[in-house]
């Protein structure tokens, strides 16, 4: 498994050779005008003031990952051409020919500029088509960064986009299944959002406050609904649920025998935080549907869409 990023993209390219490489790969003019006015638009400085750039691409931008997906479309031309029609993996026989003669296969999953590289074979064929990759990459003036690219085993596991995904044996039996879980650094992220929000001497308006809240958890479930995550989403929730409850003891001068009376009914059961028509909804309600395909081939949405 060779799980890779690209290392600065456009970050040191002037925006001449940008253009260049663009156009080796775009012929419509419409488009390359395009390109060329986002790359001459230039930056609003802090202070509201225009400033022009000669270099690189806007940060937050929606013309980095544009320009990645034109780059990239060698490395995705060079890994696809194997299952063309004709290649080398084009048909389960010949895929089935290749393992059984010790030679690897591979797909690529890629989105922008982060991919993952699935190779059937040994830590050698990884190894080699790392070595590949970073080649055809190359010619395109791009590098493969040493800190985001690993190749490792299905076993160890790797983070793409936020899930984290490990192949692990079922508790209490002997089969061993692929899992996706939520990466550490996302539910870390997730947490210092919350924490930002919530510091417990802010006086912004609670109901207003809690309606930020519920878009970024609610969002948040339901991006990472499909995987291993109703454990996940509890301790969010209590996180989130102390945040508040300590914000609104300091606010108001509440001890915890006050909190509690405020936000409990007379037989002593938990009350939703609410202010005005708001209240604070919990993540453990989200239903959690896991990804459990378990086919040759993966459907794709697209498919029923109307041509």
């Amino acid at each position: 498994m060779l799980d890779a990023d690209i290392h600065a993209c456009f970050d040191e390219i002037s925006h001449a050779a940008l253009m260049d490489r663009v156009r080796k790969r775009v012929k419509d003019k419409r488009v390359l005008a395009l390109v060329k006015a986002f790359l001459k638009a230039g930056i609003l400085t802090e202070d509201g003031q225009d400033r022009d750039t000669h270099t690189g691409v806007q940060q937050g931008g929606i013309l980095s990952p544009l320009l990645a997906n034109v780059a990239l479309s060698v490395l995705d031309e060079h890994l696809h051409a194997a299952w063309q029609p004709g290649g080398t993996l084009s048909t389960q026989s010949k895929r089935k020919y290749r393992r059984k003669t010790g030679r690897p296969t591979w797909r690529i999953v890629r989105y922008a500029d982060d991919f993952i590289v699935m190779v059937h074979g040994t830590e050698a064929d990884a190894l080699q088509l790392h070595e590949e990759v970073a080649r055809v990459l190359a010619t395109v003036g791009l590098r493969l960064s040493e800190a985001k690219t690993q190749v490792t085993h299905l076993d160890r596991g790797f983070d793409f986009l936020g899930f984290r995904i490990q192949r692990k044996r079922k508790r209490g039996t002997n089969k061993w299944y692929v899992y996706t879980f939520v990466a550490d650094r996302a539910i870390r992220a997730v947490k210092d959002k919350i924490r930002t929000l919530t510091h417990r001497t802010s006086q912004r308006d609670l109901e207003d406050l809690l309606q930020q809240i519920n878009q970024i958890t609610q969002g948040w479930a339901g991006y990472f609904r499909h995987a291993v995550v109703k454990h996940v989403f509890a301790a969010i929730d209590q996180v989130v649920w102390w945040r508040l409850a300590r914000l609104l003891m300091v606010r108001h001068h509440w001890g915890w025998k006050q909190f509690r009376a405020r936000h409990t009914t007379p037989t002593g059961r938990w009350t939703p935080i609410r202010a005005g028509t708001t209240e604070l909804r919990p993540m453990a309600k989200v239903p959690v549907t896991r990804y459990r395909y378990r086919g040759d081939r993966i459907p794709t949405p697209w498919a029923a869409l109307p041509a």
